[in-house]
This record gives C-alpha cells, sequence and structure tokens, in this order.
C-alpha cells in the first residue's frame, strides 16, 4: 500500500514552506509538491527588506532558508507537476505526471500571479524597475519618477501610496476614465503628485541594468512619446491589473469564487473536509510574505488538530 502522509503541501510559496516548516515541526509526515522553484514569486525579488526581523536578504536567499528549515523537520519534498486530484474521500489522492501520492490532509497553496500586460522589457526589468506591488517596493523609487499602469481600484489606490515617496507619479492608463469608484478617482486627479494619461498604453522599457527609457502610446492619437530618465537614474513601472489565482486545477474539487480564488472558513480550511488553504490563492486584502507565512503557520496547526480528530474516530 502507498505511504499515507499527513500533510501534502501543493506549492512551495512562503505559504507552503512555512506549513511545511510547523508540520514537519509537529512531526507530521509532510510533502511539498513544487512544480518549478521553491520559493514562487519571491525569487524574482531582489530585496527583501520588509519582512520583521530581517533588516535585508534577497527573494531567492530567503526562499533558500525557508526550504532548508523544512528539510531540518523532515520535510519531504517533489519536483512534479500535479495533474489531478481526487478530494472527495478522507484519505486524498494526488496525481503528478510521474506517480501518485496519498494524504490525509491538503494545503493548497498555489498562489496567485499578478497579471502581466506584456509590454517589451516588462519580463526583463521585473525586480529591477518594473513591479507588482507598492508596499513591498515602494521605497526602492524614493525621490525618482514612478508609471502605474491599470485604471481601477488598485491602481488608484497604490498610486497615491506611491507618492510618499516618489518625485512624481504618472498613470497610464488604456481606459478613458477611472474603473474605481468616483471617490478614489477624485482623489487621484486632484493629487499634486500625480499626473494621469487616459487612453494610453505602454509600448516598451528599455535600458541597461535598470531602465532608463520608456515609450507610450496614445490610443486616440496615435502619438508615441518617450520618457528619458536623468543622467545615472532610473524609474520604477508598478503594475496593477489584478491578480491571476492559480486555481484551474481545483474546478470541480473545492469551492472557487467568482474572481479564482479559494475561500475558506476561519480555520482556512476550504468547503472540502481536510483540504486546506494558504497564502495568496485565499481570497485577502494583502499579499506580502509575511501574511503568506502567517497562513501557513496556521494552517499547519490547524491540520495538526483536525487530524487528531481525524484519527480518533
Amino acid at each position: 500500500m502507498n505511504k499515507i502522509y499527513d500533510m501534502i503541501i501543493i506549492g512551495a510559496g512562503p505559504a507552503g514552506l512555512t506549513a511545511g516548516i510547523y508540520g514537519g515541526r509537529a512531526k507530521l509526515n509532510t510533502l511539498i509538491i513544487e512544480k518549478s522553484i521553491p520559493g514562487g514569486q519571491i525569487t524574482v525579488t531582489n530585496e527583501v527588506v520588509n519582512y520583521p526581523g530581517i533588516i535585508e536578504t534577497t527573494g531567492a536567499k530567503y526562499a533558500e532558508n525557508l526550504k532548508q528549515q523544512a528539510l531540518n523537520f523532515g520535510v519531504e519534498f517533489l519536483s512534479d507537476e500535479v495533474i489531478d486530484l481526487d478530494l472527495s474521500n478522507d484519505i486524498k489522492i494526488i496525481k503528478t505526471k510521474s506517480n501518485e501520492y496519498h494524504a490525509f490532509t491538503v494545503v493548497i497553496a498555489t498562489g496567485a500571479t499578478p497579471r502581466k500586460v506584456g509590454f517589451i522589457g516588462e519580463k526583463e526589468y521585473e525586480g529591477r524597475g518594473v513591479a507588482y506591488c507598492a508596499t513591498c517596493d515602494g521605497e526602492f523609487f524614493t525621490d525618482m519618477d514612478v508609471f502605474v499602469i491599470g485604471a481601477g481600484y488598485a491602481a488608484a489606490e497604490e498610486a497615491i501610496f506611491l507618492t510618499k515617496f516618489a518625485r512624481k507619479v504618472t498613470i497610464i492608463a488604456r481606459e478613458p476614465e477611472f474603473t474605481c469608484a468616483k471617490s478614489i478617482a477624485d482623489k487621484v486627479l486632484t493629487h499634486p503628485k500625480i499626473e494621469v494619461k487616459f487612453n494610453t498604453e505602454i509600448l516598451e522599457i528599455s535600458g541597461d541594468f535598470l531602465p532608463r527609457s520608456a515609450k507610450f502610446k496614445n490610443n486616440c492619437t496615435g502619438e508615441i512619446t518617450e520618457y528619458q530618465a536623468s543622467t545615472d537614474e532610473t524609474f520604477g513601472t508598478f503594475v496593477f491589473i489584478g491578480y491571476a489565482p492559480q486555481s484551474q486545477l481545483f474546478k470541480g474539487k473545492v469551492e472557487i469564487d467568482e474572481a479564482g480564488f479559494i475561500p475558506t472558513d476561519k480555520n482556512l480550511m476550504s468547503d472540502v473536509n481536510g483540504v486546506f488553504v494558504a497564502g495568496d490563492i485565499r481570497p485577502k486584502n494583502l499579499r506580502q510574505i509575511v501574511t503568506a507565512v502567517a497562513d501557513g503557520a496556521e494552517v499547519a496547526y490547524n491540520i495538526e488538530k483536525y487530524l487528531e480528530h481525524l484519527k480518533k474516530n
């Protein structure tokens, strides 16, 4: 008979790795399955400076430390892709490309990725000028120019937040007006440090190691304009056009909301007994390392209690 794990974690971002650390430390037989590099999105972040107790590190180093901690507590790692699941019974079945695994509980920690625009240079300068989180990266652009891409609530809110650091914030919106509430739109439009360019899209970012110039197109007039950073200076481009939750695999298996996120109860359990959810794949207001690791710790604690009850019965 196949080994039955206490907990199988799908996804090795900060939430999944932390669940593994806490599960391993609680002597739960734990397996983490990750199809890519452990660490998730954090691995492309050059600097982590806002995590409590860590003055400064890189995303890659932070992820490496998390993985090593999990290994130290006996957690198993598998580099493979989950292709199907059967969550209908007390013992869950996880099917990967190469094998099948059984567990009493499953943690879905596949995360949510910021939606990309697709302009030239977006991928090349991610983490070096192109960002998707103002709280994480706004400080790096203190006294510099910043562009915000988007016309919704997040773009408007984050643009205001970025004025705490940036010399000037320019919002680039393909839409003819904001798509958020008028109250927040009015705050943006009257803010002395924010300029808004509607009917406009970003075409390209270029430079050397850091961005030095950007091109924009007015979709009404067809005019193309170019921004050039001052000598020896760079600029920031923050993209806020929504998140894409990585929940496709779980459709029909657990409840998924209209936006593609997986709702949970107070114990971070989905609508299926024994299936827990941690990190950015859950509906939440703040998507940061600190909230991801909090989810991971809480999930492992709740699973420990769930298993005690399950095995008694």
